[in-house]
């Protein structure tokens, strides 16, 4: 699935509005950039990379040969990046922030509310579009992994300032004091699932450019498995 890049997923949903109502969403979208603070629910899931709706009024499709569009309706756009599975995601969602969703799609066409839930999942497959590229920059690390490993460069970088200025003994316990309070951002962000063979494939076709820049070294668990297994990928398709 090509929307899919390690334990990132893109997600893009479009939805028509009747152009007469779109002025309400316009005007929710403002108040929400006045008062953050509605949001919290959606700031806290800390699954989320990105997520952003736009308004795509009829006349303003982009003309790229097709013609121009003799549209009925306006569109909202609904873009996110997140990692987990796709259930995991819309489950978060309407559980973090099941108020936020019903005023952000006040005004699309046939919208069910967040909740109960299975409705609002189908309404979101329906209206769901996949994604032909996606480009996931760190496809072996999740939002917390990110956040993890700037904080042990922060502490490195203190602690190198210090390198010049402290006695072995006073390094030392420098060290180990910055140590304390990374400890638990040391982890390894582990594997992503295979969450389909395009998946895997673009990460084997990703090794060589890896090793070129880091080294050989020893082999991914993906790598060990597909040597072990060659036929793997083809019996799955």
């Amino acid at each position: 699935m090509s929307n899919i890049a390690g334990k990132g997923y893109a997600m893009n949903v479009v939805t028509p509005m009747p152009p007469r109502l779109t002025w309400v969403n316009r005007f929710l979208f403002f108040f929400a950039r006045l008062m953050p603070s509605n949001l919290k629910g959606l700031l806290g899931l800390s699954l989320i990379h990105f997520a952003r709706w736009v308004i795509i009024r009829r006349d303003q499709w982009p003309d790229l040969g097709q013609g121009a569009q003799q549209l009925k309706n306006d569109y909202m756009l609904f873009c996110s990046n997140f990692n987990g599975t796709w259930d995991q995601y819309i489950d978060a969602f309407s559980d973090g922030i099941p108020n936020g969703l019903d005023l952000f799609w006040y005004s699309s066409k046939k919208y069910p509310h967040s909740i109960p839930i299975t409705p609002f999942k189908d309404y979101i497959v329906h209206n769901q579009i996949y994604t032909d590229y996606y480009y996931n920059a760190v496809p072996g690390s999740a939002q917390r992994d990110i956040k993890c490993a700037l904080k042990v460069r922060r502490a490195i970088k203190a602690l190198a300032k210090q390198h010049a200025k402290l006695s072995p003994e006073a390094f030392a316990a420098e060290y180990h004091r910055i140590l304390v309070t990374v400890q638990n951002a040391l982890g390894s962000p582990g594997y992503a699932p295979i969450a389909s063979n395009d998946t895997e494939t673009a990460a084997i076709h990703r090794q060589p450019y890896i090793e070129q820049l880091w080294g050989r070294g020893e082999p991914s668990r993906q790598h060990r498995r597909v040597e072990q297994q060659p036929h793997a990928i083809i019996q799955d398709a």
